[in-house]
């Protein structure tokens, strides 16, 4: 998932969806919204093709852009499950499940986008807390497990490392099941050493086992899922390889004159990629993970300016909606990241006033272009096609209208 000069498919899996509970009443809130309104490789890929077309505000068959409700984005959850979470059998006493790659259910979403539609379920739970979800999590996280084995050496992203672990971190948190610590833990632990280096630029984590590139789209997720682990755990090991990362991120890709955050650099010292929403956004929440434990670094400044940068410029306009990037399918889902994670900084920085009504804009412009059946992809400028639509695209819109009520 990522960046500008490389981006990839991966493999795809499945993962489909049941109803949950009230099937009649959510067919019939989805039915009235009709009123309103790959497995590949990784492509090389610039910054404008990832960006792809700006949302074009002024495209026609929107809605009204009004806020959605707190009901209405648990809604746009359970449309969401209701067209891609599959669950396939059991799993021990439990269950098993995964998300499809699309509506057609050819297949289970890539790896590591499917952890990161299960960080959206956790968010969807996290605002509107029901058995259910829960059970959801805990069934996607079993499919994890099942799909891919307890430790991920045999894969060679070390950034698919990291979105695995935090997304096991934060349903421990939710759970308080021990394995998916210890998988979180284990699988964190082993990244770590195949992929810090100081011989190489002084620090930071190789993107793939290749040794290439050091990239945010590992670095900065990694400084969170340490910041959660130590939490957790009170080990505080973890703690200080959050800030030993931070550091190098801080001095390698971290613009301070405009607070952009670079997507990688190369052996050579060259910035290859430049930003986009998700490594801007998980920059942002490491800044708000370390900002108590090291106040002398002033991580809500750094974030602050970071968060200023996605609004001027990874922005349609200036303060206006977050950019497509629907330029190949890894990067399709990205604005899904920056939601989740500006708008916990947003909750836990007490800066609503300053960023609240420009994220409120898009949470209600990705809920005025919802289709007839409630799904909402990634061009916020345009109406939500009722033909095929993907899962990782389809997490933008879900992740960004559940995302306000962290801070509202």
């Amino acid at each position: 998932m990522r960046k500008t000069n490389y981006v990839e498919c991966r493999r795809m899996h499945p993962f489909a969806l049941q109803m949950n509970g009230n099937k009649l009443l959510l067919a019939m809130l989805v039915f009235g919204l009709s009123a309103v309104l790959s497995s590949c490789k990784k492509d090389q890929l610039s910054t404008s093709a990832a960006t792809g077309n700006a949302a074009n505000v002024k495209s026609t068959a929107l809605a009204a852009a009004t806020l959605p409700t707190k009901g209405e984005a648990l809604l746009a959850m359970q449309v969401y499950n209701n067209h891609f979470y599959n669950q396939y059998g059991t799993y021990g006493p439990s269950f098993k499940a995964y998300y499809w790659k699309d509506d057609n259910h050819t297949g289970r979403m890539d790896f590591w986008t499917q952890q990161e539609a299960i960080e959206m379920l956790i968010d969807a739970y996290n605002i509107n807390p029901s058995q259910d979800l829960k059970n959801k999590i805990s069934y996607l996280y079993n499919g994890v497990r099942d799909g891919y084995g307890l430790l991920w050496t045999n894969n060679k992203f070390n950034d698919d490392v990291v979105w695995g672990a935090l997304m096991c971190v934060r349903a421990y948190k939710i759970t308080n099941d021990g394995g998916m610590l210890d998988m979180a833990k284990n699988n964190f632990n082993m990244m770590w050493n195949r992929a810090w280096d100081t011989q190489s630029l002084g620090g930071g984590l190789w993107w793939t086992t290749d040794n290439q590139t050091k990239n945010t789209c590992v670095n900065a997720p990694a400084v969170i899922c340490a910041m959660l682990l130590y939490q957790a755990t009170g080990d505080a090991t973890y703690k200080t390889k959050a800030k030993q990362l931070m550091d190098w991120i801080v001095l390698k890709l971290y613009d301070a004159s405009t607070g952009e955050v670079k997507g990688a650099i190369n052996k050579a010292g060259t910035i290859t990629e430049g930003a986009l929403s998700y490594t801007q956004g998980t920059f942002i929440g490491a800044c708000d993970l370390l900002r108590a434990d090291y106040p002398s670094a002033n991580y809500l400044a750094i974030g602050s300016k970071a968060m200023d940068y996605a609004r001027n410029s990874l922005c349609s306009t200036p303060g206006g909606i977050l950019n497509d990037e629907n330029g190949i399918a890894d990067t399709q889902g990205m604005k899904s990241i920056f939601a989740r994670w500006a708008c916990l900084f947003v909750k836990n920085t007490g800066t609503s006033s300053n960023y609240g009504p420009w994220l409120d804009a898009n949470a209600s412009q990705a809920w005025s272009i919802r289709n007839s059946q409630g799904l909402m992809w990634n061009i916020w400028g345009t109406r939500t096609p009722e033909s095929t639509r993907n899962a990782f695209e389809t997490t933008c819109g879900v992740a960004m209208v559940n995302g306000i009520y962290y801070y509202r």
